[in-house]
Protein backbone atom coordinates (compact mmCIF):
# COMPACT_ATOMS: atom_id res chain seq x y z
CA UNK A 1 0.00 0.00 0.00
CA UNK A 2 3.03 2.33 0.03
CA UNK A 3 2.73 3.40 -3.60
CA UNK A 4 -0.84 4.83 -3.44
CA UNK A 5 0.10 6.71 -0.27
CA UNK A 6 3.10 8.25 -2.04
CA UNK A 7 0.94 9.12 -5.03
CA UNK A 8 -1.59 10.86 -2.80
CA UNK A 9 1.21 12.81 -1.14
CA UNK A 10 2.59 13.94 -4.51
CA UNK A 11 -0.88 15.03 -5.61
CA UNK A 12 -1.20 17.11 -2.46
CA UNK A 13 2.15 18.70 -3.19
CA UNK A 14 0.96 19.61 -6.67
CA UNK A 15 -2.22 21.20 -5.32
CA UNK A 16 -0.42 23.35 -2.77
CA UNK A 17 2.61 24.25 -4.85
CA UNK A 18 0.97 25.63 -7.97
CA UNK A 19 3.43 27.84 -9.89
CA UNK A 20 3.15 31.64 -9.51
CA UNK A 21 0.56 33.10 -11.82
CA UNK A 22 -1.48 29.92 -12.17
CA UNK A 23 -3.40 29.14 -9.01
CA UNK A 24 -6.26 27.95 -11.25
CA UNK A 25 -6.97 24.77 -13.16
CA UNK A 26 -6.91 22.31 -10.27
CA UNK A 27 -9.81 20.31 -8.94
CA UNK A 28 -8.99 21.67 -5.51
CA UNK A 29 -9.44 25.26 -6.71
CA UNK A 30 -12.81 24.46 -8.24
CA UNK A 31 -14.04 22.88 -5.03
CA UNK A 32 -12.68 25.81 -2.99
CA UNK A 33 -14.53 28.22 -5.28
CA UNK A 34 -17.78 26.28 -4.96
CA UNK A 35 -17.46 26.08 -1.17
CA UNK A 36 -16.66 29.78 -0.97
CA UNK A 37 -19.64 30.74 -3.13
CA UNK A 38 -22.01 28.57 -1.11
CA UNK A 39 -20.74 30.15 2.08
CA UNK A 40 -21.21 33.68 0.65
CA UNK A 41 -24.78 32.90 -0.42
CA UNK A 42 -25.54 31.50 3.03
CA UNK A 43 -24.18 34.65 4.73
CA UNK A 44 -25.77 37.31 2.49
CA UNK A 45 -29.25 38.38 1.47
CA UNK A 46 -30.56 36.26 -1.46
CA UNK A 47 -31.79 39.44 -3.18
CA UNK A 48 -28.20 40.66 -3.36
CA UNK A 49 -27.30 37.88 -5.82
CA UNK A 50 -23.79 37.80 -4.41
CA UNK A 51 -22.63 35.42 -7.15
CA UNK A 52 -22.85 38.35 -9.61
CA UNK A 53 -20.20 40.15 -7.57
CA UNK A 54 -17.74 37.24 -7.51
CA UNK A 55 -15.32 36.74 -10.41
CA UNK A 56 -13.55 33.41 -10.81
CA UNK A 57 -10.75 32.92 -13.31
CA UNK A 58 -13.22 31.35 -15.76
CA UNK A 59 -15.41 34.47 -15.76
CA UNK A 60 -15.12 36.49 -18.99
CA UNK A 61 -14.81 39.74 -17.02
CA UNK A 62 -12.17 38.42 -14.58
CA UNK A 63 -9.14 39.91 -16.36
CA UNK A 64 -10.67 43.35 -16.87
CA UNK A 65 -11.76 43.52 -13.21
CA UNK A 66 -8.30 42.46 -12.03
CA UNK A 67 -6.43 44.88 -14.28
CA UNK A 68 -8.69 47.90 -13.69
CA UNK A 69 -6.92 48.87 -10.46
CA UNK A 70 -3.42 47.54 -11.12
CA UNK A 71 -1.40 50.77 -11.02
CA UNK A 72 2.07 49.31 -11.44
CA UNK A 73 2.71 47.53 -14.75
CA UNK A 74 5.47 45.47 -13.11
CA UNK A 75 2.64 43.41 -11.60
CA UNK A 76 0.55 43.09 -14.75
CA UNK A 77 2.35 40.25 -16.53
CA UNK A 78 1.45 36.67 -17.39
CA UNK A 79 3.79 35.48 -14.63
CA UNK A 80 2.23 37.68 -11.94
CA UNK A 81 0.37 35.57 -9.33
CA UNK A 82 -3.39 35.85 -9.86
CA UNK A 83 -6.21 35.51 -7.33
CA UNK A 84 -8.51 32.51 -7.55
CA UNK A 85 -11.44 34.84 -6.92
CA UNK A 86 -12.16 38.59 -6.91
CA UNK A 87 -15.07 39.77 -4.75
CA UNK A 88 -16.50 43.24 -5.52
CA UNK A 89 -18.87 44.04 -2.63
CA UNK A 90 -21.65 46.60 -2.95
CA UNK A 91 -22.85 46.26 0.66
CA UNK A 92 -21.04 46.08 3.99
CA UNK A 93 -22.66 42.68 4.58
CA UNK A 94 -20.78 41.38 1.52
CA UNK A 95 -17.49 42.37 3.16
CA UNK A 96 -18.48 40.64 6.38
CA UNK A 97 -19.41 37.47 4.50
CA UNK A 98 -16.18 37.56 2.48
CA UNK A 99 -14.07 37.65 5.65
CA UNK A 100 -16.02 34.79 7.24
CA UNK A 101 -15.95 32.62 4.11
CA UNK A 102 -12.32 33.27 3.16
CA UNK A 103 -11.33 32.15 6.65
CA UNK A 104 -13.50 29.06 6.27
CA UNK A 105 -11.79 27.88 3.05
CA UNK A 106 -8.33 28.81 4.36
CA UNK A 107 -7.16 31.19 1.67
CA UNK A 108 -5.35 34.52 2.03
CA UNK A 109 -7.42 37.69 1.55
CA UNK A 110 -5.90 40.75 -0.12
CA UNK A 111 -7.79 44.04 0.20
CA UNK A 112 -7.64 46.62 -2.60
CA UNK A 113 -9.18 50.09 -2.56
CA UNK A 114 -7.42 52.14 -5.25
CA UNK A 115 -4.57 49.86 -6.29
CA UNK A 116 -1.82 52.45 -5.73
CA UNK A 117 0.15 50.24 -3.36
CA UNK A 118 3.54 50.81 -5.02
CA UNK A 119 4.75 47.23 -4.68
CA UNK A 120 1.39 45.68 -5.55
CA UNK A 121 0.74 43.81 -2.33
CA UNK A 122 -2.97 44.66 -2.33
CA UNK A 123 -3.44 42.43 -5.37
CA UNK A 124 -0.62 39.85 -5.59
CA UNK A 125 0.59 37.01 -3.37
CA UNK A 126 2.79 33.93 -3.60
CA UNK A 127 0.19 31.85 -1.74
CA UNK A 128 -3.34 31.01 -3.00
CA UNK A 129 -5.46 34.11 -2.41
CA UNK A 130 -8.65 36.06 -3.03
CA UNK A 131 -8.96 39.81 -3.66
CA UNK A 132 -11.60 41.85 -1.86
CA UNK A 133 -11.93 44.77 -4.29
CA UNK A 134 -13.56 47.75 -2.57
CA UNK A 135 -14.17 50.02 -5.58
CA UNK A 136 -17.97 49.79 -5.37
CA UNK A 137 -18.04 50.97 -1.75
CA UNK A 138 -17.43 54.62 -2.60
CA UNK A 139 -20.15 56.70 -0.95
CA UNK A 140 -19.24 60.16 0.36
CA UNK A 141 -21.48 62.21 2.64
CA UNK A 142 -20.38 65.78 3.38
CA UNK A 143 -21.82 67.64 6.37
CA UNK A 144 -20.68 71.26 6.13
CA UNK A 145 -22.57 72.25 9.27
CA UNK A 146 -20.56 69.67 11.22
CA UNK A 147 -17.40 70.40 9.18
CA UNK A 148 -17.03 66.67 8.51
CA UNK A 149 -17.47 64.00 5.86
CA UNK A 150 -17.99 60.25 5.89
CA UNK A 151 -16.12 58.57 3.05
CA UNK A 152 -15.99 54.87 2.18
CA UNK A 153 -12.72 53.09 1.52
CA UNK A 154 -13.36 52.52 -2.19
CA UNK A 155 -13.79 56.21 -2.97
CA UNK A 156 -10.90 58.09 -4.56
CA UNK A 157 -9.28 61.28 -3.30
CA UNK A 158 -10.52 63.03 -6.45
CA UNK A 159 -14.10 62.04 -5.69
CA UNK A 160 -13.68 63.24 -2.11
CA UNK A 161 -12.28 66.62 -3.18
CA UNK A 162 -15.08 67.02 -5.74
CA UNK A 163 -17.79 66.30 -3.16
CA UNK A 164 -16.29 68.78 -0.68
CA UNK A 165 -16.05 71.47 -3.39
CA UNK A 166 -19.60 70.71 -4.50
CA UNK A 167 -20.82 71.31 -0.94
CA UNK A 168 -18.71 74.34 -0.02
CA UNK A 169 -15.96 76.49 -1.52
CA UNK A 170 -14.54 77.23 1.93
CA UNK A 171 -13.35 73.77 2.95
CA UNK A 172 -10.81 71.19 1.84
CA UNK A 173 -9.04 68.13 3.21
CA UNK A 174 -5.30 67.51 3.71
CA UNK A 175 -4.62 64.44 1.59
CA UNK A 176 -2.67 63.35 -1.47
CA UNK A 177 -2.23 65.13 -4.79
CA UNK A 178 -3.03 62.12 -7.01
CA UNK A 179 -6.83 62.03 -7.57
CA UNK A 180 -7.07 58.30 -8.34
CA UNK A 181 -5.59 57.13 -5.02
CA UNK A 182 -8.08 55.12 -2.93
CA UNK A 183 -9.18 56.55 0.40
CA UNK A 184 -8.89 53.24 2.28
CA UNK A 185 -5.20 52.67 1.65
CA UNK A 186 -4.26 56.35 1.74
CA UNK A 187 -5.73 57.13 5.14
CA UNK A 188 -4.95 53.81 6.83
CA UNK A 189 -1.29 54.25 5.85
CA UNK A 190 -1.01 57.83 7.14
CA UNK A 191 -1.63 59.77 3.93
CA UNK A 192 -0.32 63.28 3.41
CA UNK A 193 -0.65 66.11 0.93
CA UNK A 194 0.35 69.70 0.28
CA UNK A 195 -1.41 71.06 3.38
CA UNK A 196 0.48 68.86 5.86
CA UNK A 197 2.50 71.76 7.27
CA UNK A 198 -0.77 73.57 8.05
CA UNK A 199 -3.02 70.68 9.12
CA UNK A 200 -0.84 67.59 9.51
CA UNK A 201 -1.50 64.23 7.91
CA UNK A 202 -4.84 62.93 6.70
CA UNK A 203 -4.97 60.71 9.80
CA UNK A 204 -4.47 63.71 12.07
CA UNK A 205 -7.92 64.72 10.86
CA UNK A 206 -9.86 61.47 11.31
CA UNK A 207 -12.75 61.47 13.78
CA UNK A 208 -14.21 57.97 13.47
CA UNK A 209 -13.96 54.82 11.38
CA UNK A 210 -15.76 51.61 10.52
CA UNK A 211 -13.93 48.30 10.23
CA UNK A 212 -14.95 44.70 9.68
CA UNK A 213 -12.90 42.59 12.07
CA UNK A 214 -11.59 39.04 11.79
CA UNK A 215 -14.92 37.69 13.08
CA UNK A 216 -16.89 39.54 10.43
CA UNK A 217 -18.25 42.11 12.89
CA UNK A 218 -18.74 45.76 11.91
CA UNK A 219 -17.16 48.08 14.47
CA UNK A 220 -17.07 51.86 14.84
CA UNK A 221 -14.59 53.77 16.99
CA UNK A 222 -16.53 53.20 20.19
CA UNK A 223 -17.00 49.50 19.55
CA UNK A 224 -13.43 48.82 18.40
CA UNK A 225 -11.80 50.82 21.21
CA UNK A 226 -9.08 53.43 21.11
CA UNK A 227 -6.17 51.02 20.57
CA UNK A 228 -7.55 49.61 17.32
CA UNK A 229 -8.75 53.04 16.19
CA UNK A 230 -5.24 54.37 16.78
CA UNK A 231 -3.73 51.47 14.83
CA UNK A 232 -5.83 51.98 11.68
CA UNK A 233 -4.96 55.68 11.55
CA UNK A 234 -1.51 55.17 10.08
CA UNK A 235 -0.61 51.55 10.83
CA UNK A 236 -2.06 50.16 7.62
CA UNK A 237 -5.63 48.88 7.60
CA UNK A 238 -4.86 45.55 5.94
CA UNK A 239 -3.22 44.20 9.09
CA UNK A 240 -6.22 44.57 11.37
CA UNK A 241 -9.40 44.13 9.34
CA UNK A 242 -11.22 45.62 6.38
CA UNK A 243 -11.62 49.40 6.56
CA UNK A 244 -15.15 50.31 5.46
CA UNK A 245 -15.10 54.07 5.98
CA UNK A 246 -13.59 57.03 7.77
CA UNK A 247 -15.28 60.08 9.23
CA UNK A 248 -12.94 62.99 8.54
CA UNK A 249 -12.66 66.56 9.79
CA UNK A 250 -12.79 69.13 6.98
CA UNK A 251 -10.37 72.05 7.17
CA UNK A 252 -10.94 75.68 6.16
CA UNK A 253 -9.24 76.93 3.00
CA UNK A 254 -9.05 80.59 1.89
CA UNK A 255 -10.93 81.92 -1.12
CA UNK A 256 -7.61 82.59 -2.85
CA UNK A 257 -4.58 80.31 -2.87
CA UNK A 258 -1.39 80.66 -4.90
CA UNK A 259 0.60 78.07 -6.85
CA UNK A 260 3.87 78.29 -8.73
CA UNK A 261 6.52 76.10 -10.32
CA UNK A 262 10.06 77.44 -10.64
CA UNK A 263 12.93 75.48 -12.19
CA UNK A 264 16.70 75.88 -11.91
CA UNK A 265 19.57 73.88 -13.40
CA UNK A 266 23.12 73.72 -12.05
CA UNK A 267 24.25 76.69 -14.14
CA UNK A 268 21.31 78.68 -12.75
CA UNK A 269 22.38 78.39 -9.08
CA UNK A 270 20.41 75.17 -8.44
CA UNK A 271 22.90 74.03 -5.79
CA UNK A 272 22.44 77.25 -3.78
CA UNK A 273 18.66 76.98 -4.13
CA UNK A 274 18.56 73.36 -2.98
CA UNK A 275 20.90 74.03 -0.07
CA UNK A 276 18.90 77.01 1.17
CA UNK A 277 15.58 75.19 0.62
CA UNK A 278 16.58 72.74 3.36
CA UNK A 279 16.60 75.57 5.90
CA UNK A 280 13.60 77.52 4.61
CA UNK A 281 10.98 74.97 3.52
CA UNK A 282 10.58 73.24 6.93
CA UNK A 283 10.57 76.49 8.98
CA UNK A 284 8.71 79.08 6.90
CA UNK A 285 5.01 79.98 7.35
CA UNK A 286 2.78 76.93 7.87
CA UNK A 287 0.63 78.24 4.99
CA UNK A 288 3.41 77.42 2.52
CA UNK A 289 4.30 73.98 1.16
CA UNK A 290 7.27 73.85 -1.23
CA UNK A 291 7.90 70.46 -2.76
CA UNK A 292 11.21 70.10 -4.57
CA UNK A 293 11.89 67.68 -7.41
CA UNK A 294 15.44 66.82 -8.48
CA UNK A 295 15.93 65.13 -11.84
CA UNK A 296 18.91 64.36 -14.11
CA UNK A 297 18.25 66.05 -17.49
CA UNK A 298 20.14 66.97 -20.64
CA UNK A 299 20.45 70.66 -21.58
CA UNK A 300 22.32 71.81 -24.70
CA UNK A 301 23.86 68.37 -25.03
CA UNK A 302 25.18 68.40 -21.47
CA UNK A 303 23.93 66.43 -18.48
CA UNK A 304 22.82 68.46 -15.49
CA UNK A 305 20.40 68.41 -12.57
CA UNK A 306 17.09 70.24 -12.71
CA UNK A 307 15.62 71.43 -9.41
CA UNK A 308 11.89 72.20 -9.60
CA UNK A 309 10.02 73.82 -6.72
CA UNK A 310 6.26 73.23 -6.79
CA UNK A 311 4.19 75.16 -4.31
CA UNK A 312 0.82 75.61 -2.62
CA UNK A 313 0.39 78.78 -0.57
CA UNK A 314 -2.79 79.39 1.41
CA UNK A 315 -2.89 83.09 0.59
CA UNK A 316 -2.42 85.63 -2.21
CA UNK A 317 0.60 86.11 -4.46
CA UNK A 318 1.63 89.53 -3.10
CA UNK A 319 2.16 88.17 0.41
CA UNK A 320 3.90 85.07 -0.98
CA UNK A 321 6.35 87.07 -3.10
CA UNK A 322 7.10 89.31 -0.11
CA UNK A 323 7.55 86.30 2.19
CA UNK A 324 9.97 84.48 -0.13
CA UNK A 325 11.77 87.70 -1.03
CA UNK A 326 12.67 87.96 2.63
CA UNK A 327 13.18 84.28 3.53
CA UNK A 328 14.42 82.80 0.25
CA UNK A 329 15.98 85.49 -1.98
CA UNK A 330 18.06 82.85 -3.79
CA UNK A 331 14.86 81.69 -5.50
CA UNK A 332 14.25 85.11 -7.07
CA UNK A 333 10.46 84.62 -7.14
CA UNK A 334 8.46 87.22 -9.08
CA UNK A 335 4.72 87.81 -9.13
CA UNK A 336 4.55 86.71 -12.77
CA UNK A 337 5.75 83.25 -11.65
CA UNK A 338 2.63 82.90 -9.51
CA UNK A 339 -0.96 81.89 -10.23
CA UNK A 340 -3.76 82.90 -7.88
CA UNK A 341 -6.65 80.47 -7.94
CA UNK A 342 -9.20 78.59 -5.81
CA UNK A 343 -8.36 75.59 -3.66
CA UNK A 344 -10.16 73.13 -5.99
CA UNK A 345 -8.28 74.56 -8.98
CA UNK A 346 -5.01 74.11 -7.08
CA UNK A 347 -5.95 70.45 -6.65
CA UNK A 348 -6.31 70.17 -10.43
CA UNK A 349 -3.06 72.07 -11.07
CA UNK A 350 -1.13 69.77 -8.72
CA UNK A 351 -2.62 66.81 -10.60
CA UNK A 352 -1.11 68.25 -13.83
CA UNK A 353 -4.31 69.70 -15.25
CA UNK A 354 -4.40 73.24 -16.64
CA UNK A 355 -5.91 75.93 -14.44
CA UNK A 356 -9.52 76.41 -15.51
CA UNK A 357 -10.12 72.67 -16.08
CA UNK A 358 -13.54 71.52 -14.90
CA UNK A 359 -13.42 69.74 -11.53
CA UNK A 360 -15.46 66.98 -13.19
CA UNK A 361 -12.16 65.36 -14.24
CA UNK A 362 -11.61 64.47 -10.57
CA UNK A 363 -14.35 61.87 -11.00
CA UNK A 364 -12.37 60.02 -13.69
CA UNK A 365 -10.83 56.92 -12.12
CA UNK A 366 -8.54 56.24 -15.11
CA UNK A 367 -8.79 52.43 -14.86
CA UNK A 368 -6.15 50.36 -16.63
CA UNK A 369 -3.65 53.20 -16.20
CA UNK A 370 -0.35 51.63 -15.17
CA UNK A 371 3.32 52.57 -15.58
CA UNK A 372 6.37 50.48 -14.78
CA UNK A 373 7.57 52.07 -11.56
CA UNK A 374 9.48 51.75 -8.31
CA UNK A 375 9.47 54.03 -5.27
CA UNK A 376 11.60 54.19 -2.12
CA UNK A 377 11.75 56.64 0.79
CA UNK A 378 14.02 58.24 3.39
CA UNK A 379 13.95 60.96 6.04
CA UNK A 380 16.50 63.76 6.36
CA UNK A 381 17.19 65.20 9.82
CA UNK A 382 20.26 67.35 9.11
CA UNK A 383 20.74 69.56 6.03
CA UNK A 384 22.95 68.03 3.35
CA UNK A 385 26.03 70.29 3.01
CA UNK A 386 26.86 71.92 -0.32
CA UNK A 387 29.77 69.62 -1.03
CA UNK A 388 27.46 66.71 -0.29
CA UNK A 389 24.92 68.04 -2.80
CA UNK A 390 27.61 68.46 -5.45
CA UNK A 391 28.71 64.86 -4.84
CA UNK A 392 25.05 63.78 -5.07
CA UNK A 393 24.58 65.49 -8.44
CA UNK A 394 27.45 63.45 -9.89
CA UNK A 395 25.99 60.24 -8.47
CA UNK A 396 22.50 61.00 -9.81
CA UNK A 397 23.86 61.64 -13.29
CA UNK A 398 26.03 58.52 -13.08
CA UNK A 399 23.14 56.32 -11.90
CA UNK A 400 20.73 57.26 -14.68
CA UNK A 401 17.19 58.60 -14.49
CA UNK A 402 16.13 58.18 -10.85
CA UNK A 403 14.48 61.34 -9.52
CA UNK A 404 14.24 62.61 -5.95
CA UNK A 405 11.23 64.38 -4.42
CA UNK A 406 11.83 66.39 -1.25
CA UNK A 407 8.69 66.99 0.86
CA UNK A 408 9.20 69.52 3.69
CA UNK A 409 7.94 68.88 7.19
CA UNK A 410 7.91 71.28 10.13
CA UNK A 411 4.88 73.39 10.98
CA UNK A 412 2.00 71.34 12.31
CA UNK A 413 3.97 68.14 11.75
CA UNK A 414 6.46 69.15 14.45
CA UNK A 415 3.69 69.94 16.95
CA UNK A 416 1.99 66.52 16.92
CA UNK A 417 3.66 63.90 19.18
CA UNK A 418 5.32 60.95 17.44
CA UNK A 419 3.06 58.56 19.37
CA UNK A 420 -0.23 60.33 18.51
CA UNK A 421 -0.69 58.03 15.50
CA UNK A 422 1.34 55.04 14.26
CA UNK A 423 3.10 57.42 11.83
CA UNK A 424 6.14 58.50 13.90
CA UNK A 425 8.08 60.84 11.59
CA UNK A 426 7.34 64.19 13.23
CA UNK A 427 9.59 66.69 15.03
CA UNK A 428 13.26 66.35 14.13
CA UNK A 429 12.60 65.49 10.48
CA UNK A 430 13.35 68.29 8.02
CA UNK A 431 11.93 66.54 4.99
CA UNK A 432 11.02 63.22 3.45
CA UNK A 433 12.62 61.92 0.27
CA UNK A 434 10.77 59.92 -2.33
CA UNK A 435 12.98 58.07 -4.82
CA UNK A 436 11.08 57.91 -8.08
CA UNK A 437 11.71 55.72 -11.11
CA UNK A 438 9.31 55.26 -14.06
CA UNK A 439 10.03 53.42 -17.28
CA UNK A 440 8.23 52.31 -20.44
CA UNK A 441 10.10 49.18 -21.50
CA UNK A 442 8.56 45.82 -20.57
CA UNK A 443 10.59 42.74 -19.69
CA UNK A 444 13.03 41.37 -17.14
CA UNK A 445 16.10 43.17 -18.51
CA UNK A 446 14.51 46.60 -18.24
CA UNK A 447 13.16 45.75 -14.80
CA UNK A 448 16.61 44.70 -13.59
CA UNK A 449 18.26 47.78 -15.11
CA UNK A 450 15.96 50.36 -13.55
CA UNK A 451 15.54 48.59 -10.23
CA UNK A 452 19.35 48.49 -9.92
CA UNK A 453 19.53 52.23 -10.63
CA UNK A 454 17.09 53.28 -7.91
CA UNK A 455 18.67 50.91 -5.39
CA UNK A 456 22.12 52.32 -6.11
CA UNK A 457 20.98 55.88 -5.50
CA UNK A 458 19.24 54.82 -2.28
CA UNK A 459 22.51 53.24 -1.16
CA UNK A 460 24.51 56.38 -2.02
CA UNK A 461 22.21 58.45 0.22
CA UNK A 462 22.94 56.40 3.36
CA UNK A 463 25.15 58.97 5.09
CA UNK A 464 22.64 61.82 4.57
CA UNK A 465 19.49 60.22 6.03
CA UNK A 466 18.06 58.96 9.32
CA UNK A 467 19.82 56.12 11.13
CA UNK A 468 18.98 53.45 13.71
CA UNK A 469 16.56 52.87 12.17
CA UNK A 470 16.85 54.18 8.64
CA UNK A 471 13.20 55.24 8.56
CA UNK A 472 10.78 54.80 5.69
CA UNK A 473 7.19 55.81 4.87
CA UNK A 474 4.59 53.02 4.84
CA UNK A 475 2.59 54.46 1.94
CA UNK A 476 5.72 54.48 -0.21
CA UNK A 477 5.65 50.71 0.02
CA UNK A 478 9.09 49.18 -0.49
CA UNK A 479 9.57 45.43 -0.23
CA UNK A 480 13.35 45.94 -0.45
CA UNK A 481 13.45 46.84 3.24
CA UNK A 482 12.10 43.49 4.43
CA UNK A 483 9.24 41.05 4.01
CA UNK A 484 7.41 38.41 5.99
CA UNK A 485 7.62 34.91 4.49
CA UNK A 486 4.84 32.42 5.40
CA UNK A 487 5.52 29.70 7.96
CA UNK A 488 8.43 31.52 9.59
CA UNK A 489 8.68 33.70 12.70
CA UNK A 490 6.57 36.62 11.52
CA UNK A 491 7.53 38.81 14.48
CA UNK A 492 11.26 38.51 13.81
CA UNK A 493 10.76 39.19 10.09
CA UNK A 494 8.20 41.93 10.67
CA UNK A 495 10.51 43.76 13.04
CA UNK A 496 12.96 44.39 10.19
CA UNK A 497 10.58 46.64 8.24
CA UNK A 498 8.27 47.43 11.16
CA UNK A 499 10.75 49.59 13.08
CA UNK A 500 11.70 51.42 9.87
CA UNK A 501 8.10 52.33 9.09
CA UNK A 502 6.87 52.93 12.64
CA UNK A 503 9.93 53.42 14.90
CA UNK A 504 8.89 53.08 18.57
CA UNK A 505 5.20 52.78 17.62
CA UNK A 506 5.82 49.33 16.13
CA UNK A 507 5.64 47.61 19.53
CA UNK A 508 2.19 49.02 20.25
CA UNK A 509 0.99 48.02 16.79
CA UNK A 510 2.13 44.44 17.41
CA UNK A 511 0.21 44.33 20.70
CA UNK A 512 -2.96 45.61 19.01
CA UNK A 513 -2.54 43.11 16.18
CA UNK A 514 -2.07 40.23 18.60
CA UNK A 515 -5.21 41.25 20.51
CA UNK A 516 -7.55 41.70 17.53
CA UNK A 517 -6.21 39.11 15.03
CA UNK A 518 -4.23 36.51 17.01
CA UNK A 519 -4.29 33.95 14.18
CA UNK A 520 -2.83 36.50 11.73
CA UNK A 521 -5.62 36.14 9.16
CA UNK A 522 -5.17 39.70 7.87
CA UNK A 523 -1.65 39.53 6.55
CA UNK A 524 0.50 40.55 3.64
CA UNK A 525 4.19 40.73 2.82
CA UNK A 526 4.65 43.73 5.13
CA UNK A 527 1.78 43.44 7.58
CA UNK A 528 2.04 43.95 11.33
CA UNK A 529 3.03 40.59 12.89
CA UNK A 530 1.63 39.02 16.03
CA UNK A 531 3.71 38.50 19.14
CA UNK A 532 5.58 35.19 19.25
CA UNK A 533 3.56 32.49 20.95
CA UNK A 534 4.92 31.30 24.28
CA UNK A 535 6.11 27.72 24.23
Amino acid sequence: MAEPTLLAFLLLLLVFNVPSGSFSATTNDESVYESFLQCLEKNTNPQDKISNLVYSQSNAAYTSVLRAYIRNARYNTSATPKPLVIVTPTEISHVQATVICTKKVGYQLKIRSGGHDYDGISYISDTPFFILDMFNLRSIEVDIKDESACVQAGATLGELYYKIWESSKGYGFPAGVCPTVGVGGHLSGGGYGNMLRKYGLSVDNVLDAQIVDVNGKLLDRKAMGEDLFWAICGGGGGSFGVIISYKIKLVPVPKTVTVFRVERTLDQNATDVVYKWQFVAPTISNDLFMRMLLQPVTRKGKQTIRASIVTLYLGDSDSLVALLGKEFPELGLKKENCNETSWIQSVLWWANYDLGTSPDVLLDRNPNDANFLKRKSDYVQKPIPKDGLEWLWKKMIDVGKTGLVFNPYGGRMSEIPASATPFPHRAGNLYKIQYSMNWQEAGKEADKKFMTQIRRLHSYMTSFVSKNPRSAFLNYRDLDIGVTVPNKDSFEQGSVYGYKYFNDNFDRLVKVKTAVDPENFFRNEQSIPTLPRKA
